[in-house]
């Protein structure tokens, strides 16, 4: 059966279903799991499914996708894209992190660097870090998100505003054909937003995914940043956008460069 062929019945079974895995569907077609990891692949690109561990589910322009599923997506990317971030970071920074996967992925590389001191409103960072001794870590106040250890609210945006950090990284939901920057949840945009604004440098990182992805609440444009670090090329009217803006895009195999 070609691909175009079992794509609308794939869409299908997930508004049905909820959700399609990847054993489930090579199962009912009769054809290799690779071949059914490409197709929904294909489906992702387009922005018609979303991928999670094991299949994939209905894109929602309302609610994220589960924490840990997140983790499991595109953790090789993700990776990517935090080293080449990282070899962009000097020593002896003061440097927010925010929520998000790709943050924390950033917080690994950051593991063997010295005299940091790093402000984060997301608990999963703090823990990662607590493994460099020679970086000191703060953590914002906030209202605990049980479900990905994030501190939102009035009290992490107050913590914020006593510092000017000299650099800030942070991760968004989604960004769209104009280049803004998008989140699901108010409360962590209010604080994403007062980052950026006591940040003298901004780094954003996020992959391929994240520009076929909606999300209702925005955060700030990419004109605001400073560069950005992704895994593919980005689609021609963005990438127009952000040379007009001065905003460098920086793709994951991009070698380290001098800050």
């Amino acid at each position: 059966m070609s691909q175009t062929f079992r794509y609308p019945e794939i869409l299908e079974i997930a508004r049905r279903e909820g959700k399609v895995t990847v054993e489930g569907l090579a199962s009912h077609f009769g054809v290799t799991l690779q071949t059914i990891r490409r197709d929904l692949s294909d489906l992702a690109e387009t922005g018609r499914l979303e991928r999670v561990h094991g299949g994939a589910v209905l894109p929602s322009n309302t609610t994220n996708i589960h924490y840990q599923e997140r983790r499991s997506l595109n953790a090789a990317e993700k990776s990517a894209i935090a080293r080449a971030c990282a070899a962009r970071i000097p020593n002896g920074l003061s440097i927010f992190l925010n929520i998000g996967t790709s943050t924390e992925a950033v917080a690994l590389e950051l593991l063997q660097h010295h005299n940091l001191m790093v402000v984060t409103n997301n608990m999963n960072v703090a823990s990662i870090l607590a493994g460099n001794q020679d970086c000191e870590i703060i953590v914002t106040g906030g209202h605990l998100r049980r479900s990905d250890g994030g501190l939102v609210g009035n009290l992490a945006e107050a913590t914020i505003r006593q510092f000017k950090f000299d650099l800030a990284v942070i991760g968004c939901s989604a960004l769209d054909k104009d280049g803004d920057l998008l989140d699901f949840d108010i409360q962590e945009v209010g604080v994403t937003q007062a980052i950026l604004k006591f940040s003298r440098k901004t780094f954003l990182v996020a992959d391929h995914t994240k520009f076929s992805r909606n999300a209702p609440a925005r955060i700030a444009s990419l004109s605001k940043l400073d560069a950005f670090f992704t895994d593919k090329k980005l689609p021609r009217e963005l990438e127009e956008l952000c040379s007009a803006w001065a905003t460098e895009v920086v793709l994951a195999t991009d070698g380290p460069k001098a800050l």
